[in-house]
């Protein structure tokens, strides 16, 4: 059987209905399309999961602070429909904007501390953007799961703490981070990059690396994280936003080693805004 495509939350629901009434669990896997290798593990995680599996496809305009970011979002519905259809995916929910935001739309989810520091410094309103889509889409499918990338580890934390705090009934899994050859994080963002960038961009993984075992190594966090700050600058990216210790749950600042950390970077190359983080694990 193919894959359902559907436009409606009404339509979702209906399906919904008949999956639930012979028993079967959901998963679910939000995504803004331009799908790759990184969004195929969690669909594969989420069907080790459950017995059917709903990918979202929705490109967020309330979590774009940049108009042009926005509009060179990458989007190729077509090619994403044959890579879920592929992996037998049971239905992709691909609503418009209208459908998720209809007129006298006025309500805001907000995760205070997760969301604020880190990517929340850079980017104001993103993480209320998120927060709000994932809710809705959390509460229209009503899965029994959601599937989440460990690239984007402050939204993870942010997804976490929204489903607790608002009693949403929703186990929400983290998915290891899917790397290129050369240890580049996949991102949907990647594609834009020129070919000397795209040489350029893996340092940011290799940077991370490097300090994250020099800290493991006992040395200075500070001392740790300048040096990949500058390693980044000297390979090529033209910013480095943040690059930072935080404890793995809390996303607190932390300057020495006595829990287990995420250290997270963000930084600009060729016009592009790359992120990625590693976990970070004090010795025992």
């Amino acid at each position: 059987m193919s894959m359902l495509v559907v436009r409606s939350v009404t339509e979702v629901r209906a399906q919904i209905a008949q999956w639930r009434r012979t028993g079967d669990n959901i998963a679910v896997v939000p995504t803004m399309g331009a799908l790759h290798e990184g969004h195929l593990s969690l669909v594969r995680s989420a069907k080790g999961r459950a017995k059917r599996v709903i990918v979202t496809l929705f490109v967020n305009p309330t979590q774009f602070n940049n108009a042009e970011d926005l509009a060179k979002y990458p989007r190729d519905e077509a090619s994403d429909i044959a890579r879920l259809d592929a992996e037998h995916v049971d239905m992709l929910f691909a609503p418009d904007v209208a459908e998720m935001y209809p007129e006298g739309f006025a309500t805001k989810v907000s995760v205070s501390r997760l969301s604020e520091g880190l990517c929340g410094a850079h980017r104001p309103g993103h993480f209320d953007g998120v927060a709000t889509v994932v809710t809705k889409l959390l509460l229209q499918t009503q899965a029994d799961s959601a599937f989440f990338g460990e690239k984007d580890y402050q939204q993870l934390s942010v997804i976490r703490r929204l489903a607790r705090d608002l009693d949403i009934p929703v186990e929400i899994v983290g998915v290891p981070t899917v790397r290129e050859a050369d240890g580049l994080a996949m991102s949907s963002r990647n594609v834009r990059l020129s070919e000397t960038a795209r040489k350029q961009a893996p340092a940011m993984a290799e940077a991370l690396r490097a300090a994250g075992a020099a800290i493991e190594a006992g040395q200075p966090v500070s001392s740790a994280t300048d040096t990949a700050k500058t390693t980044l600058l000297t390979a090529g990216y033209s910013q480095v936003e943040y690059l930072e210790l935080r404890d793995a749950e809390t996303l607190e600042p932390i300057s020495k080693l006595d829990r287990p950390a995420r250290l997270l970077a963000a930084g600009w190359l060729d016009g592009v805004r790359l992120i990625d983080n590693i976990a970070v694990l004090p010795a025992h």
